[in-house]
C-alpha cells in the first residue's frame, strides 16, 4: 500500500466523517427543536416510544445522538426512565439506516447530491432551503469519501501482514474489543459500520471475522452517551446504563449464536443449508459484502429489540439496582453546584445534534432556582433594614456568593452553546437566558446593597420614622408580587407581560411618590440627614429591581416566542 493510497484513504475517512457533520449541522438547523416536541409529547406506550426512537435516529443517522438527547430530557426530568428505554430501542434500530443504505449503492448519486446541496446553501437566500441544502451536501459527500476509502484499501487485500491482522478477527473477543474501541475514538457507530463496510468491500475483511467487530462497534457506540451521563443525576446516568445493557445483552446472544452455529458459512455460501429453507436462504442472504454487514446489523437491533422488548421494565429496574439513589444531603451540607446543568469542563467538546433542545428546559429550571434565591435575598434584606436585624446579613451574604456563582457558571454553559449551536430557534432562546441570568443578578446585588444599610443603621443608631417604614413595608410587598411573578410564568398567557409591566410601573410611581414625601419630610425638618441619605439609596435599589424584573419579563416572552 503506497503513499497515495494512505492518502486516499484519509482523504475518504475526512470526507465521510464531515459529510455526517453536515448532515447533522444541516438536520439541527432545520429541525432541532421540533424533535424536542416529539419527544416531550411522547406516553408511556412501549411501541410508539420505540417507533419514535427509530425514526428520530433513522433521520438524524446517529444513535447516539439520540440517546444523549435522552439523557439530557431525563437529567431535566421531562421525561420518565420508563420513557427512556423504549427511545434508546429504537434508536439501535434507527440507527442501522446508514448502512442500509451504503449497502443500496447509491453512491453514481453522491455527486448529485453534492451538486444540488452546495447550489441550494451557496444561491439561495431561504435559511430552511439552505438548511436542507446542507443535509444534501452533506449526503454526497458521505458517499463520495466512502467510494475513496473502497477503492484506496483495495491493494490491502494482497498485503499479506494486513490479511493476517485483519484474520486475528475472527476471535470473538478480539474483534468486539477491536469494534468497540474503534467506535469509542470517533464516536460514531454509523461511521465506523461504514468503515467496516469498505473494508469487507475491498475484501480486506471476511464476513466471518466483521460480524464480531460490528458486534463491538454496538458497545463503543455508547461511549458518547457515557460522556453526556458525566455530572448529571441518577436517573439520566440510568439511561446510558440501559443503552449499554441494550447492546451488551444483544452482544452476547448474537457472538453465542455465530459461536454456536455455522452461521457466518451460511451468509458466505460456503455452507448451503439443505431442503426448502437453503434455497429460501439462498435467495433472501445477499452476496455482496456491504449488504451482509448491513442486513446483521440491522437483524442484530430488531432482534434485540424484540427479545427485550417485554423486558424494558426489568431493564430500568436493573439500572436502578446498580446505581441505588444517594442520600440526600441536608441544606447546611450542600456545596455551590448547579442542580440541572452539567458544568462545562475545559476544553470539553458539548455539542451535537440537539443541544439547545437538550438544555432550554435544564436552563430554565437553574435559572428558577437562581430566581428563588433572589427572592429569598430580596425578603431577607427588608427584614433585616425593617427590624434593624443584623443576624440575616451572614445568610443573606452567603445566598448572594451563591447567585454570583450561578450566574458564572450559566453565563459559560450559555456562551459556550451559542458557540456551537447551529438551531437559530434554539440559540436565540438560549441568549434570552443569558440575559435573564445577568438580571438576576443584578437584582441579587440590589437585595445585597438593602442588607448592607442595616449595618449602618445599627452602627450609627439610625432610625427610620413610622412613615418611611411603613413605605419600605409597602416597597418589600411590591417587589417579592413582581419576583414571583417572574416564578409562575407559564406558556399561553397573553396578558402576563402586560400585568408584569404594570407592577414595574407602580414601583416607579410607588419610587416617585416616596422621593417627594422624602423631600417634604426634609423641608419640615423630620427627616434625620443621615436617614434621609441611606432611604434615598434604599429607593434607587427598590427602583432597579423594578426594572430588572421587567427586563427578565421581556426576555422571558422573547424565549417562548422563539420556541
Amino acid at each position: 500500500m503506497g503513499i497515495s493510497e494512505i492518502l486516499g484513504l484519509l482523504g475518504g475517512l475526512a470526507l465521510f466523517l464531515h459529510g455526517m457533520q453536515m448532515m447533522s449541522s444541516g438536520l439541527e438547523a432545520a429541525a432541532g427543536a421540533r424533535m424536542k416536541s416529539i419527544l416531550e409529547r411522547l406516553t408511556a406506550n412501549r411501541f410508539l416510544g420505540v417507533l419514535v426512537g427509530a425514526a428520530i435516529t433513522a433521520v438524524i443517522q446517529s444513535s447516539s445522538a439520540t440517546t444523549v438527547m435522552v439523557v439530557g430530557f431525563v437529567n431535566a426530568g421531562m421525561m420518565t426512565l420508563g420513557q427512556a428505554v423504549w427511545i434508546i430501542m429504537g434508536a439501535n434500530i434507527g440507527t442501522t439506516v446508514t448502512g442500509l443504505l451504503i449497502a443500496l449503492d447509491v453512491g453514481e448519486l453522491a455527486p448529485m447530491f453534492a451538486f444540488v446541496g452546495v447550489v441550494l446553501m451557496v444561491f439561495v437566500k431561504e435559511p430552511k432551503l439552505q438548511h436542507i441544502g446542507q443535509i444534501l451536501a452533506g449526503l454526497g459527500v458521505l458517499f463520495i469519501g466512502m467510494g475513496m476509502m473502497s477503492s484506496s484499501m483495495s491493494p490491502l487485500r494482497d498485503s499479506e501482514p494486513f490479511i493476517r491482522i485483519m484474520s486475528t478477527f475472527s476471535n470473538p473477543l478480539l474483534g468486539i474489543l477491536a469494534g468497540a474501541a474503534f467506535t469509542a475514538v470517533i464516536q460514531s457507530s454509523s461511521a465506523s459500520v461504514g468503515i467496516l463496510q469498505a473494508l469487507a468491500s475491498s475484501g480486506v475483511i471476511s464476513y466471518a471475522s466483521s460480524v464480531f467487530v460490528l458486534f463491538g462497534q454496538n458497545i463503543g457506540t455508547c461511549i458518547t452517551a457515557v460522556l453526556a451521563a458525566i455530572g448529571t443525576n441518577r436517573n439520566a446516568k440510568r439511561a446510558t446504563l440501559i443503552h449499554l445493557m441494550f447492546n451488551l445483552i444483544g452482544t452476547a446472544i448474537f457472538t453465542t449464536l455465530f459461536v454456536l452455529f455455522p452461521i457466518a458459512a451460511v451468509v458466505e455460501g460456503t455452507l448451503v443449508l439443505p431442503g426448502e429453507v437453503g434455497r429460501t436462504l439462498s435467495h433472501l442472504i445477499p452476496t455482496d459484502p456491504m449488504a451482509q454487514i448491513a442486513m446483521t446489523h440491522t437483524v442484530f437491533n430488531i432482534t434485540t429489540t424484540l427479545v427485550l422488548l417485554p423486558l424494558g421494565n426489568y431493564l430500568a429496574k436493573l439500572a436502578i439496582r446498580i446505581l441505588p439513589d444517594q442520600a440526600v444531603e441536608t441544606e447546611d451540607q450542600e456545596s455551590m453546584t448547579l442542580a440541572y446543568l452539567t458544568p462545562i469542563q475545559a476544553g470539553g467538546k458539548e455539542g451535537g445534534l440537539g443541544v439547545s433542545a437538550i438544555v432550554i428546559d435544564q436552563l430554565r429550571n437553574e435559572l428558577n432556582r437562581m430566581l428563588s434565591m433572589a427572592r429569598d435575598n430580596v425578603a431577607d434584606s427588608f427584614r433585616a433594614v425593617l427590624a434593624r436585624d443584623q443576624e440575616q446579613l451572614v445568610q443573606v451574604e452567603q445566598r448572594e456568593e451563591y447567585i454570583d456563582f450561578l450566574n458564572r457558571e450559566i453565563s459559560r454553559y450559555v456562551s459556550h452553546l451559542i458557540s456551537i449551536e447551529t438551531n437559530e430557534q434554539g440559540s436565540a432562546v438560549v441568549s434570552s437566558f443569558f440575559t435573564i441570568s445577568g438580571n438576576i443578578e443584578r437584582i441579587g446585588d440590589h437585595a445585597d446593597n438593602l442588607a448592607g444599610y442595616t449595618r449602618m443603621l445599627v452602627g450609627k443608631n439610625i432610625s427610620f420614622s413610622e412613615t418611611a417604614q411603613s413605605e419600605i413595608s409597602a416597597m418589600r410587598d411590591i417587589s417579592l408580587e413582581a419576583i414571583s411573578a417572574l416564578l409562575h410564568y407559564q406558556a399561553g398567557q397573553p396578558q402576563w407581560l402586560s400585568e408584569v409591566a404594570q407592577m414595574e410601573q407602580k414601583i416607579d410611581d410607588m419610587t416617585d411618590s416616596f422621593r417627594r414625601g422624602q423631600l417634604q419630610r426634609m423641608k419640615e425638618g423630620t427627616c434625620n440627614q443621615e436617614a434621609c441619605i441611606l432611604y434615598s439609596e434604599l429607593l434607587t435599589d427598590f427602583e432597579r429591581i423594578g426594572d430588572h424584573v421587567l427586563n427578565i419579563a421581556e426576555e422571558l416572552t422573547k424565549a417562548q416566542t422563539g420556541l
